[in-house]
């Protein structure tokens, strides 16, 4: 792409009497493009558009995966580049994504298999997630300086949840968006997330398999957002979240503030929300994340977590101890640094502000059962390769140029698929 400067001498060269040849000696460029921007071909500062060769091969590959959505990309690949297609592999399945050409299959459950999406990504249904530092919190919270706050935003109504977290890994990440979502009552089938380092990995900018195997869990697909993107809605959105926690008192509990953010969510809601399509149903537990929390034991051998209070032997005031909570349990446990279990505990409900002292007796020193998870049974359609279909078999022939090509479907019949 020339500058508009770089143009302008050019053409007043060519005015002079250069010939293409000196004009391209002189500039630096090859002949063909003095030729082009000289005749008018192209514009200086417009960059020309790239032609996307995938469209060539889009019906084919929507036939395939129509045909068979357990169809594994680095099969369809190989066919297409046997029918002539010169792109790479990442380009193909980025074109893929895209196109949102994988079907979800009607034998599997939602997230049972990293295939398409569910009906509402096809509906063009998402929710975006976005995480705002808020300074100063409340000391009883335990999370630093800083606590934070994940906003979940449905792209049809911009309807918002938000919900307050002690931590900013990846477990905690996790617990934000299942309460985000069960605010929402459902999941969108896309949920879209600026380059969250814990999600995303930095040099490539896609989703960890950490995170990816926590969007299947509840049958979504992940797309990342540009960190330089502009959303004036959620400017505005921010600011107002902003001048709400200058407002809150710096001795209220985690659960009181999740109440006021709660309620300010429901008043900024529109009047008409029915433009949202119903949402998929949500797994009926959260993604079996374990958060671990440090915690300093405190008089009376109390540990506080959320808004509760947790009992261990007295003679541990002043030690430092780990808190371990499975989102899908309803105990927690408390632990040395070590890893050694010194008590277990029901898990208080948020803003409960209950004293747990039912498992201070509690002294295993050992960790506790690792609780397997049910397998989802595996779709017995996506077993063994499938033959292409008739209509299949018209696309390719349209590709490979022989005549007949998708006016030959009805004519096909068992003998010309078995020739295939």
């Amino acid at each position: 792409m020339l500058a508009r400067k770089e143009y302008l001498e050019m053409r007043e060269l060519h005015l002079q009497g250069w010939s293409i040849s000196a004009i391209a000696r002189h500039l630096g460029h090859d002949r063909k493009t003095v030729r082009s921007y000289l005749g008018g071909g192209r514009i200086a500062g417009v960059r020309s558009a790239t032609p996307d060769v995938f469209l060539l091969f889009l019906p084919y590959c929507r036939q395939r995966l129509a045909d068979d959505p357990h169809l594994l990309a680095t099969r369809l690949f190989a066919e297409v580049v046997e029918l002539g297609y010169p792109g790479a592999y990442s380009t193909f399945t980025r074109a893929l994504r895209r196109h949102l050409l994988r079907p979800p299959c009607a034998h599997c459950p939602p997230g049972a298999y990293p295939g398409g999406p569910v009906d509402a990504l096809r509906g063009g249904q998402e929710i975006r997630f976005d995480w705002l530092r808020l300074p100063a919190p409340p000391a009883g919270w335990g999370c630093g300086t800083h606590a934070q706050l994940l906003i979940g935003t449905l792209s049809t109504s911009g309807r918002w949840r938000g919900v307050l977290s002690d931590g900013d890994d990846l477990p905690h990440l996790v617990e934000a968006i299942d309460r985000v979502l069960r605010r929402f009552d459902g999941t969108p089938g896309c949920w879209r997330l600026g380059r969250t380092p814990v999600a995303c990995t930095v040099t490539t900018g896609q989703p960890k398999p950490a995170f990816a195997q926590v969007a299947r869990y509840y049958g979504a697909a992940v797309q990342l957002g540009p960190a330089d993107h502009v959303d004036p809605p959620g400017e505005a959105r921010e600011a107002v979240l902003r001048d709400w926690w200058r407002g809150v008192a710096r001795d209220i509990w985690l659960a009181d503030a999740q109440d006021e953010l709660d309620r300010l969510a429901l008043c900024q809601d529109t009047q008409d929300t029915q433009d949202d399509h119903r949402l998929p149903a949500l797994p009926a537990t959260p993604f079996p994340a374990r958060l671990f929390t440090h915690r300093v034991v405190g008089p009376q051998g109390l540990v506080p977590y959320r808004d509760s209070f947790y009992a261990v032997q007295p003679d541990l005031v002043g030690a430092l101890v780990t808190v371990h909570h499975r989102l899908d349990e309803p105990y927690l446990s408390i632990a040395t640094p070590t890893g050694a279990v010194i008590a277990r505990h029901r898990f208080a409900p948020p803003g409960s502000a209950r004293t747990m002292a039912d498992g201070a007796e509690t002294n295993t020193l050992e960790r506790p059962a690792r609780l397997e998870q049910p397998r989802v049974p595996a779709c017995r359609d996506g077993r063994g390769r499938k033959p292409l279909s008739p209509q299949a078999l018209a696309e390719a022939q349209v590709l490979r140029g022989v005549d007949g090509g998708r006016a030959g479907v009805a004519d096909a019949g068992p003998e010309s698929v078995a020739a295939h």
